[in-house]
């Protein structure tokens, strides 16, 4: 039995060494991509950019894909730009999809173009037959810690103390409570003077709720101007938060970002409404951000995250990713599993049934592990979905792509 296993091993050594790429990352038979499909799920998320609208690829090896987010307008150009290509060729794929209509994609269709991505890294998973986070090298942790953000833990009920709240959180298992900043009902005053002053006393709940050397954290919702947030954030440095999310005005980032940085000491995490690397990579560059909350498939995809993740490990800037849709968040272990620097994963389905979805999330006392399941390591049942767009003809009209002396993709 020893002497077999070691032939066996000496068999797979010479063929790497003879091919020079491991079995998972040799090249497999062109394929076509031949379909896309749009779904609504059962209860679906109407925001622009926190869209959980299923996409499936389909390609004539009979290999499918599945991705999350768009809308049938957003994704209709770009699954356009799909059809009769093979779908092993991601990178070039992002390209043309991005760079094919003259002007680049704004959030709403970068979403779109995400979810067609994760789509294309889960057709490469399953032609291998190994999961995505293999395909990037490996997981570099053992599972992705996480925060709650809707409550759904065991032992939360309606009423309790935020004490309460990030004792019992803390308790199930979650590296960190997260709360907002003085929260109020929607379409309600929002005094910000006010608030400021019970953001205090409900900081200091938390700290005593998770221990002397639990985590906590607090999102500012980008409510407070910057001379707020810089209050705000005087008030509560004793008590060592975490992070604190979306401190300022998305639309002044920025500027304001800057601007806080320099005058407070409590670490700030920002970026769940941004896009692509190019809103953010200066921040990153300049220490001005200590967590990116860049998610998918709001940047557009696995392909630019790692691009995103790469900047962030450069400067030593964790990522904090905003959740969507469970379909992306799979994809978010798959591939933030593999970044070498901070991750906390931002999680909220604990407790609520995704009939939509029966094999998708492995999570476990407030923590979300990778499997080996190929692909991204989903199942969609179909019969609980209802089709909004089929996209089977290629999109050419008006749509135009240059290439370098070499093939690669540039601007036209």
């Amino acid at each position: 039995m020893i002497r077999r296993t070691f032939f066996k091993s000496a068999a797979a050594a010479t063929s790497v060494a003879l091919t020079g790429l491991p079995r998972a990352q040799a090249a497999l038979p062109k394929m076509k991509i031949t379909r896309v499909r749009a779904y609504l799920p059962p209860e679906p998320n109407p925001l622009f950019n926190q869209s959980d609208v299923v996409v499936i690829v389909e390609t004539d090896a009979g290999v499918t894909g599945i991705g999350e987010g768009g809308s049938r307008d957003t994704l209709e150009q770009c699954a356009g730009r799909l059809i009769g290509r093979d779908p092993q060729h991601i990178e070039r794929l992002w390209q043309d999809m991005s760079r094919a209509f003259f002007y680049p994609p704004g959030r709403e269709k970068l979403h779109a173009l995400g979810a067609l991505d994760l789509a294309l890294w889960d057709i490469k998973g399953k032609a291998h037959g190994v999961p995505v986070h293999v395909l990037l090298n490996g997981m570099a942790r053992n599972h992705c810690e996480c925060y709650n953000t809707a409550g759904n833990i065991p032992g939360v009920r309606p009423g309790m103390s935020i004490r309460e709240q990030a004792q019992a959180t803390i308790e199930a298992g979650y590296r960190a409570f997260r709360m907002g900043a003085a929260d109020l009902p929607p379409n309600t005053t929002y005094n910000t003077h006010e608030r400021l002053n019970q953001l205090a006393r409900d900081c200091a709940e938390a700290r005593q709720g998770v221990g002397k050397n639990g985590d906590w954290a607090v999102d500012f919702h980008q409510r407070f101007d910057l001379s707020e947030a810089v209050r705000g954030c005087d008030l509560i440095q004793d008590f060592a938060p975490y992070f604190v999310e979306d401190p300022v005005r998305t639309e002044a980032f920025n500027e304001d970002l800057p601007l806080l940085r320099r005058q407070v000491k409590v670490p700030i995490a920002a970026g769940e409404e941004w896009g692509y690397r190019w809103d953010f990579n200066k921040l990153v560059e300049h220490h001005d951000i200590d967590y990116v909350r860049a998610t998918l498939p709001n940047v557009g995809g696995i392909t630019e995250m790692m691009k995103i993740a790469a900047i962030c490990e450069t400067h030593f800037v964790g990522i904090i990713p905003h959740f969507t849709g469970p379909i992306a968040t799979a994809a978010l272990v798959n591939c933030l599993g593999t970044f070498s620097g901070p991750v906390l994963m931002e999680y909220n389905f604990q407790g609520r049934a995704l009939p939509h979805v029966p094999v998708c999330l492995d999570f476990k006392a407030g923590k979300l592990y990778p499997n080996d399941r190929p692909g991204l390591g989903v199942e969609v049942d179909l019969k609980r979905l209802r089709q909004i767009a089929e996209i089977t003809e290629p999109v050419t009209a008006r749509a135009q792509t240059y290439f370098r002396p070499d093939g690669s993709i540039t601007n036209w």
